[in-house]
């Protein structure tokens, strides 16, 4: 009879340490994928909301950062230009014409203009905003071929800019920055330059700018 108490209760603590060892095991590896950067992919895209995937889970343009709101995008433009007397009124002079055919076919919510010239467009969808450029510089293309050899936006997460001075542009796409939408089919940067493959298919990334 002791003989199998003993049995029982040494088959009760091998169980116990057992689930102990599988709790720590699941820890471990969390922390490990953490390390290692594993992490699932953001709602809104991203790991941690500092890019690498869409919605979807696709390969993204990793490090973009995302603003959330206007004011975060103009506090995140400042960094690289003058965006001051940041304004979101679109009877302001700083507005070009034209600009609100944007909102809805390219799916922006908020448009705004700061500094010298620097305009913002927050918009819903990164891929979304990306293929209608394609789509409307294909048709550019037609007439002009050479149109958007230099790209045009410089993009966030969730934002684009479309500044009115070069040194800004520069500054824009130092390690860091905000990356080039160019979905011209001849562009080929030097070596050495990014050329990442962006959501909409025949655009990429780059942070290369030829003036």
């Amino acid at each position: 009879m002791r003989i199998q108490q003993l049995i029982t209760v040494t088959t009760a603590a091998l169980l116990a340490l057992t689930a102990v060892t599988a709790c720590g095991s699941d820890s471990e590896s969390t922390a490990l994928d953490g390390a290692l950067g594993n992490q699932a992919p953001a709602k809104n895209g991203g790991t941690d909301g500092l890019g690498g995937f869409d919605g979807n889970g696709k390969a993204g343009a990793p490090g973009l950062p995302k603003a959330g709101t206007m004011a975060k995008a103009a506090q995140i433009v400042s960094t690289y230009a003058d965006c001051s007397g940041l304004s979101t009124d679109p009877n302001d002079d700083d507005f070009f014409p034209g600009d609100e055919t944007y909102d809805q076919k390219w799916g922006v919510t908020e448009r705004g203009a700061c500094g010298k010239g620097t305009r913002i467009f927050m918009f819903k969808d990164l891929k979304t905003f990306q293929a209608r450029y394609k789509a409307e510089l294909d048709e550019d293309r037609k007439e002009s071929p050479n149109k958007g050899h230099r790209g045009k936006f410089l993009l966030g997460q969730d934002f684009a800019v479309l500044p009115d001075q070069k040194p800004v542009i520069r500054n824009a796409i130092k390690p860091g920055g905000l990356l080039i939408l160019n979905c011209h089919p001849d562009f080929n940067p030097p070596s050495g330059y990014r050329k990442d493959p962006a959501l909409a298919k025949g655009c990429v990334l780059t942070n290369y700018f030829e003036d």
